[in-house]
């Protein structure tokens, strides 16, 4: 498989993706110059161009085929996911298992979610025919995390092709190979035009990206990279989705089942090294329960276990970096009287973080305000879920968030200042390709998957077609005073009743 992508303008100029459990070179990918992506972008333009004549049906096919390939490589994907991840083959299968999903959802429903839909013209310009319709962006950039480097990219930039544009994708730098991977896959599938392609390097190639005339930005990471990444495109007008950070919460009420909280609670927390934007890191629980809810989540983590070993739950931290901060995190609640009735400050080493659940903790320690990124989590009791809600959305962040409750799970769920909820089950929103998936705050804003990521990457065209003259001629200096008194009458009638 050969991606399209442009090439470096220097000999040299390359970086090593490292494998985060060995710190072994599992590639070496260029680092694209400004130039390169300009490059890259006007290719995408003329690709754009083709790939929207095929129309929906033609890339709905096109689609079909590339998920049939991942699907039947689905082997091989994981294996590059866990080279640069470090995460076990299973996690790499799950995320790669729904990308798959959307892939398909996205092909699928395409035509009828964008597709020319008629409109009321109302009884003024009833001689009127309404349409609107959603006409591809062009060239939407996207620049994807290292987290989840399959699904989360591919959640955008499935959506954006099915909606007949081109993409330009950089990758994490800690995540090339997965990128080239499915850049390359998908040249197999469409290889008349470079529809997808591939930009690899560092900050400076994704600011480049930014900068590049491209129509849309689609953005998966932290917040204050988003906000510089905002910044930026509002020199060009350049729209941006952009989905940040979190610090979801988990409300479990009095008659909730505990079991099933518990365990969505340790594997929210603590899969993939709590390296999920829509991970569990904070729990509110009703002061009946709550100590036996602690009890039990305590004693399903005990036999969770970070490691690369095959029994192992979950990998490394893959970003060396964020070590300091799951620390810091631990240490400033502990410092601050919380309690680590698991783990603790002895549970980061220098590449795996062993599962910490830190109770007491100050809803003002950094443990409780800023994302960790990391397998923590501190639990709260508090008196009822009123509480529970307030401070579920004290917070900045509003991504993701999970109720455990019987007889209130809905009524919880519509107050909390979130994206997304699950009810009674952990996460349970992201593998629904039919919604939509953002958050508000400092989380970030717009939304990929389902109807709304479809039309996040389209352009509202509206039509308005004459069908025959009107009797009255409103848009006109030739339109006589009874005519104006007419309308006025009309007005009255219609909308003038108290």
């Amino acid at each position: 498989m050969t991606a399209v992508q442009p090439k470096p303008t220097s000999v040299g100029e390359t970086f090593d993706s490292l494998s985060p459990a060995t710190d072994e070179v599992v590639g070496t990918y260029p680092i694209h110059t400004a130039d390169d992506v300009q490059a890259a972008v006007e290719r995408a333009r003329v690709a754009a161009e083709w790939w929207a004549d095929l129309g929906f049906a033609g890339r709905a096919e096109r689609l079909k085929s590339w998920k049939g390939v991942l699907t039947r490589r689905l082997p091989q994907l994981c294996q590059v996911v866990r080279d640069e991840t470090g995460k076990p083959i299973v996690d790499a299968q799950l995320e790669s298992v729904l990308a798959i999903e959307h892939i398909a959802w996205a092909g699928k429903h395409a035509k009828k979610i964008l597709g020319k839909q008629k409109r009321s013209a109302g009884l003024l310009m009833s001689n009127q025919a309404a349409t609107v319709e959603y006409q591809p962006l062009g060239v939407v950039g996207v620049i994807g995390p290292w987290n989840y480097p399959v699904f989360t990219p591919l959640g955008s930039i499935a959506y954006a092709l099915a909606a007949g544009n081109a993409v330009v994708f950089k990758p994490s730098e800690y995540t090339p190979g997965v990128g080239k991977w499915l850049v390359d896959a998908f040249a197999e599938i469409v290889p008349e035009q470079p529809v997808l392609q591939l930009i690899t390097g560092f900050g400076e190639t994704g600011a480049a990206l930014v900068g590049a005339g491209v129509d849309k930005i689609a953005f998966t990471g932290s917040t204050a990279t988003g906000k510089r990444i905002m910044a930026a495109a509002a020199e060009t007008l350049t729209p941006v989705v952009i989905e940040a950070g979190g610090k979801d919460p988990v409300l479990v009420d009095a008659d909730a089942d505990l079991d099933a909280a518990a365990d969505a609670t340790v594997w929210g927390a603590f899969s993939n090294s709590g390296q999920t934007c829509i991970g569990v890191e904070r729990v509110y629980v009703h002061e009946k329960v709550h100590d036996e809810f602690v009890a039990k989540v305590v004693e399903k983590s005990k036999d969770v276990r970070a490691g690369s070993d095959e029994a192992a739950q979950y990998g490394p931290v893959t970003m060396p970096s964020q070590l300091g901060v799951i620390k810091r995190h631990i240490q400033d609640a502990l410092a601050r009287g919380g309690k680590a009735v698991l783990g603790g400050e002895d549970a980061v080493g220098d590449r795996y973080v062993q599962p910490t659940v830190l109770v007491d903790v100050p809803e003002d320690s950094e443990a409780v305000t800023e994302e960790t990124f990391g397998p923590t989590v501190t639990i709260a009791k508090v008196r009822d879920m009123d509480e529970a809600v307030e401070k579920a959305n004290s917070t900045k962040y509003g991504l993701g968030s999970t109720v455990f409750s019987k007889a209130r799970g809905v009524e919880l769920a519509e107050k909390l200042r979130t994206g997304m909820t699950a009810i009674n089950a952990p996460l349970s929103f992201a593998g629904i390709a039919s919604l939509p998936f953002g958050g508000v705050g400092d989380s970030g804003f717009g939304r990929i998957h389902g109807p709304e990521g479809l039309r996040e990457f389209a352009r509202t065209k509206a039509i308005a077609r004459q069908r025959f003259t009107a009797p009255l001629t409103l848009t006109s200096f030739s339109r006589k005073p009874s005519t104006d008194a007419l309308v006025a009458k009309l007005v009255t009638i219609l909308h003038g009743k108290r």
